[in-house]
């Protein structure tokens, strides 16, 4: 009895149907539409809104503790510097920073058609969900200010 109960179920390989089905295209694919459409423009703005306000807290407290880090890692140095325990070679820090900018500007160049690209799909999904979009905005400006 217990076999023929094991012959009933189907099983359903997850991985595959991950590869076939991807979530993305249906979200933020050409032909996917307004993804929130279905409810109403309160639910949307308090949707937009929480995760605008999600977003805008942890950036600021990310922000804040990426600031202290680069702050006090620099006020280290100059202390360093200052009591004789680091000699910085400025010509070389130069000449590596302007090598730096050079390789920068060549990348940029070569990036340049993707990154046009991912804001005009950007602009496109904001476009499409407004609503969403300027509630998340808002959501974001209260996160930073908390």
């Amino acid at each position: 009895d217990h076999e023929s109960d094991d012959d009933s179920y189907e099983v359903l390989d997850l991985t595959e149907y991950a590869r076939r089905h991807h979530w993305w295209n249906r979200v933020f694919g050409r032909n996917s539409g307004p993804i929130v459409e279905k409810y109403s423009v309160a639910t949307q703005i308090v949707m937009g809104g929480v995760t605008g306000w999600c977003a805008g807290f942890l950036f600021q407290k990310v922000g804040k503790l990426a600031a202290t880090a680069v702050g006090g890692g620099f006020l280290l140095l100059q202390i360093a510097s200052h009591s004789g325990y680091v000699q910085v070679d400025w010509k070389r820090v130069e000449k590596d920073v302007n090598k730096a900018k050079k390789q920068l500007k060549k990348r940029a160049n070569k990036a340049a058609p993707e990154i046009n690209t991912l804001i005009e799909e950007s602009t496109e999904f904001i476009k499409q969900n407004i609503v969403v979009s300027s509630g998340f905005v808002g959501g974001f400006l209260l996160g930073l200010a908390s």
